[in-house]
């Protein structure tokens, strides 16, 4: 069983940042795919960015390039989303996810297996 615990959200005005983590248990943490999502009030949730196993090839929305930087620790067994220029249309709760079996990002929900319970992000103007 893999748990996924995420902190860091809050209230932040428009052009503030926050640093969103992921605690991970698992023996395995290295060999799982990471990805962060979204999910706004009466929106479906999108795929905000996702990480390899090792780190080394990212992936991002196009409405978070340049302004989101998702990372990982293996050794922490952590995934982190910096978010800087924060936005009122960022506000959502925040979601991770761990994909056990592909060896590459998905931007599809469904190769996910494990979800977080998830943390609220809001913007204000």
């Amino acid at each position: 069983q893999v748990q996924l615990v995420e902190s860091g959200g809050g209230l932040v005005q428009a052009g503030g940042s926050l640093r969103l983590s992921c605690a991970v248990s698992g023996r395995t943490f290295s060999t799982y795919v990471m990805g962060w999502w979204r999910q706004a009030p009466g929106k479906e949730r999108e795929f905000v960015a996702g990480i390899s196993r090792s780190g080394g090839s990212i992936n991002s929305a196009d409405s978070v390039k340049g302004r989101f930087t998702i990372s990982r620790d293996n050794a922490k067994k952590t995934v982190y989303l910096q978010m800087n220029s924060l936005k009122p249309e960022d506000t959502a709760v925040y979601y991770c996810a761990a994909d056990l079996h592909l060896a590459s990002i998905s931007r599809s929900a469904r190769a996910y297996d494990y979800w977080g319970q998830g943390t609220q992000v809001t913007v204000s103007s």
